[in-house]
């Protein structure tokens, strides 16, 4: 008795995982699919073998991969078999499909890199394993195997706004007063380890989408800190929103301290690396913070500095200086956390600039397509033109 009460105590206790790691946001999730295999023929009379069921997957509004996890934890989704040929029943019945919802913005892709397909809007669908054609007189009356092979779902989120900057700017601050999502806030950095979703509503109805990515840190295009792991999500969003704080960012006393005018660089250039079709959507610059000591002061003298950004980057390294600038449309300070009056200047920014870039890309859509009218065109003409001898 002694000696099992001994073994206990000594017995190493496993301690539960926190509960940000046991709720941790996936982004990407490895399944193994399988479609069903063909039913065989029946030779004496010809008969057909039922088509083997596919696996299919079907996008849906406010999912996340989680819930995908749950529902399959074994990770292996298989479509059933199409039904044998016979006397009862001449044309095999083919196998159930299986459809497996998915959130909006996954990408799917093989383990050879081989992209699938996007599901980008609610109700979109891809086959990722189709089933096996049924046995028939052309190959033998033997049906075939379904396809079957790892796939690697890759979510991006995709909303209109995208808040980018280093931790504790207090973005999650403007997330919370801008719209009614509720992410963790807190004094000190990283409070945000998953993307936050938060609508912004106005008074005619119309709502706008901002996504809050965790905080970004130097080095963060080759997977520094959170790395790559957030910046993708920034691909799909229309519009970037900065925001830095007026007094600088320090991560630790082991790091250098970076000022309000260092921090815009710095974001500048790791969105640059991480790649450069960022820079070409518009963006806006929020300065927050401005309810601390001498923060007008500071202001002042940034906004100079940022209108002159093409001189100024010249004075740092090369480490830090980005070769091509982000045009940033709008500077706005604010208190995130005092004013309500600045959350609505934010707010009216965003939709404006937003309205704006869609009238440009429709603009951009008609000259394309009046280019593509006038070259078709072109090539008519030069195909019924008459053969000079």
């Amino acid at each position: 008795m002694v000696f099992t009460s001994t073994c206990l105590f000594l017995t190493k206790i496993r301690k539960a995982p926190r509960k940000y790691l046991r709720q941790g946001f996936i982004d990407t999730l490895r399944l193994y699919v399988r479609g069903g295999s063909g039913g065989n023929g029946y030779p004496k009379y010809g008969g057909v073998g039922g088509q083997g069921g596919s696996v299919i997957l079907v996008a849906k509004e406010k999912m996340f991969l989680e819930h995908v996890l749950n529902e399959h934890q074994s990770k292996r989704i298989f479509a059933s078999h199409g039904t044998d040929s016979s006397q009862k029943y001449i044309l095999g019945p083919p196998g159930e499909d299986v459809k497996v919802e998915v959130p909006v913005g996954v990408t799917v892709y093989t383990d050879e890199g081989k992209r699938l397909g996007e599901l980008n809007k609610e109700g979109d669908e891809v086959i990722v394993a189709k089933g096996g054609i049924g046995g028939h007189p052309k190959n033998g009356f033997l049906g075939s195997e379904g396809q079957a092979w790892p796939i690697k779902l890759d979510l991006k989120l995709i909303a209109d706004v995208g808040l980018v900057g280093f931790p504790n700017a207090g973005k999650s601050t403007l997330l919370r007063s801008i719209s009614h999502a509720k992410p963790k806030i807190a004094s000190y950095p990283f409070t945000t380890i998953r993307p936050n979703i938060g609508m912004l509503k106005y008074k005619d109805l119309r709502q706008i989408s901002m996504a809050d990515l965790p905080g970004l840190i130097e080095g963060a295009h080759a997977n520094r800190g959170m790395g790559h792991k957030f910046l993708k999500h920034v691909e799909r969003t229309t519009l970037l929103l900065l925001v830095v704080d007026i007094n600088g960012f320090q991560l630790s006393p082991q790091h250098t301290f970076r000022s309000c005018l260092d921090t815009v660089i710095l974001l500048n250039k790791e969105l640059e690396l991480y790649n450069e079709s960022l820079l070409e959507k518009p963006a806006v610059l929020v300065i927050n913070k401005m309810d601390t000591d001498g923060a007008l002061k500071k202001f002042e003298k940034v906004r100079e500095q940022i209108t002159a950004l093409p001189e100024i980057i010249q004075e740092y390294s090369e480490e830090i200086r980005p070769t091509r600038i982000l045009e940033i449309g709008e500077i706005i300070p604010i208190s995130a956390k005092e004013s309500v009056e600045d959350i609505e200047k934010v707010k009216n920014t965003l939709r404006n600039l937003l309205d704006i870039n869609a009238e440009k890309q429709k603009l951009k859509e008609v000259v394309m397509n009046d280019l593509n009218v006038i070259r078709n065109l072109k090539e008519n003409l030069r195909e019924r033109a008459t053969p000079v001898v």
